[in-house]
């Protein structure tokens, strides 16, 4: 079975009442945890952006400080999926300030949390290194005003 095209769902939808949209949608969360999670983040957060981004610093916090720190190997390991749950919550959000904000304290959070593996491992370096890059490139793209307030807690948090 080939997946209609956004513009052919769209149309279809036009069509649909209120509560046939409303079951589509509920059945859609049933079948996968990503839905269920846009579809959490759509209702209930997209409203206070800030207090979202204090609950993935949170979440990420607790993932981080639960590393298993015995080896290396735990270390990047623990790191990547941190890096990977983030991501998926940046996606749902879809706003760069965001995602640049989140991706500086990463940064900043694996550079408190694990300075001796960070400078004994060239892959977390990179890793670290990619976030830098990546929230500079996403920096960009933003308001001249926001970009001079986020490089200033850039150059603060990271270059420290």
């Amino acid at each position: 079975m080939k997946a209609a095209s956004l513009s052919q769902i769209k149309k279809e939808l036009e069509l649909k009442s209120e509560e046939e949209i409303a079951q589509l949608v509920l059945r859609l969360a049933r079948f996968k945890k990503d839905n269920k999670e846009l579809l959490t983040y759509c209702l209930f957060e997209a409203q206070d952006e800030n207090a979202y981004i204090e609950l993935l610093k949170e979440s990420l916090n607790s993932a981080l400080s639960q590393a298993n720190q015995s080896h290396l190997y735990y270390v990047k390991k623990s790191v990547r999926k941190a890096l990977r749950n983030l991501k998926k919550q940046l996606r749902y959000s879809g706003l760069k300030q965001t995602e640049v904000v989140l991706l500086i304290y990463f940064c900043a959070v694996v550079n408190e949390l694990f300075p001796k593996e960070l400078s004994n491992s060239t892959q977390l370096q990179n890793i670290v290194q990619k976030q830098k890059d990546l929230a500079l490139k996403a920096m960009s793209t933003l308001h001249p005003d926001l970009q001079y307030d986020l490089r200033k807690e850039y150059s603060l948090v990271i270059d420290n």
